[in-house]
């Protein structure tokens, strides 16, 4: 007899078509920091690992998304030091979470002052979670 079992593998919609335009017009016009990291992650740069941009997951967008591995990496500017908006991510990462993802967040200016290390950080969590 064999059994299989699930765990924390919950059913979630990715792109839904609701957002295409959305996802479009972000991928079209990405942010001056958006299109750095983007130069660095695309075409399997960075050890191998497949990222998509301007993921949907239900009805968030994310930034930058390694499904293999299921990491999502955002970038904030200073927007996102609101209280109103930090309430929102919070929501937000812990949907995602609740899903089975890992979320890394970097501010804009990390992008600026330390690509290297941001690189880094975002191979190092790519390697730890293909390993687990």
């Amino acid at each position: 007899m064999v059994e299989i079992i699930l765990i924390n593998m919950k059913k979630h919609q990715i792109n839904p078509k609701k957002q295409k335009t959305v996802r479009k017009l972000l991928r079209n016009f990405p942010t001056p920091w958006e299109q750095k990291l983007w130069n660095h992650l695309k075409g399997r740069q960075l050890d191998g690992f497949k990222f998509r941009r301007q993921q949907g997951i239900e009805n968030y967008v994310v930034d930058f998304c390694c499904p293999k591995v299921k990491l999502i990496v955002e970038l904030d500017g200073s927007g996102h030091l609101l209280p109103k908006t930090q309430k929102e991510d919070q929501k937000r990462e812990r949907r995602l979470e609740d899903l089975g993802y890992h979320i890394i967040r970097f501010y804009n200016n990390e992008i600026d002052e330390s690509m290297d290390g941001v690189l880094t950080i975002i191979s190092d969590k790519c390697k730890e979670l293909s390993n687990s």
